[in-house]
């Protein structure tokens, strides 16, 4: 690699002084609980497995047992790694309890949001996924 060499450098005037001093920086905290409180995303996950169980249910076949099990198993998993996560050694928060949840609501993007609206945010897809695998079944039955 060639090096840009100044006439100060070449010339042996350059001066050579010590690099400024370093200045190690904290890790910021940042909240890994996405203030909710754990109700809801246990909520969440319940509903998710509901949805399994009553497809498992109502269209049983032998076939299905792996696929099914396969399913849970990555919900479990996709809910899972996120509650370790907020479980990490660096992370100082603590989820919201449902009291204050209740009390307080929620800070969102657009500003403060009502407990009961937050709630029906999070859990109206997996609510319309429960009720679509009842319609299916349904539809199932009856055809």
């Amino acid at each position: 690699m060639s090096k840009h060499l100044n006439e100060q450098l070449v010339s042996g005037k350059a001066r050579i002084v010590e690099g400024p001093e370093q200045v190690r920086r904290s890790q910021v905290e940042y909240d890994r609980n996405f203030e909710m409180p754990t109700a809801l995303y246990g909520a969440t996950v319940g509903l998710y497995l509901a949805f399994i169980a009553i497809m498992f249910a109502g269209l049983s076949s032998p076939g299905l047992i792996i696929p099914m099990a396969i399913f849970a198993v990555f919900i479990i998993a996709g809910f899972g790694v996120p509650a370790v996560w907020t479980r990490l050694g660096d992370n100082e928060s603590e989820p919201m309890t449902l009291g204050k949840f209740k009390q307080a609501g929620i800070m969102t993007y657009t500003g403060r949001l009502a407990p009961r609206d937050a709630a029906i945010q999070m859990l109206i897809l997996p609510v319309l996924i429960v009720l679509w695998a009842c319609a299916a079944v349904i539809i199932a039955a009856v055809v």
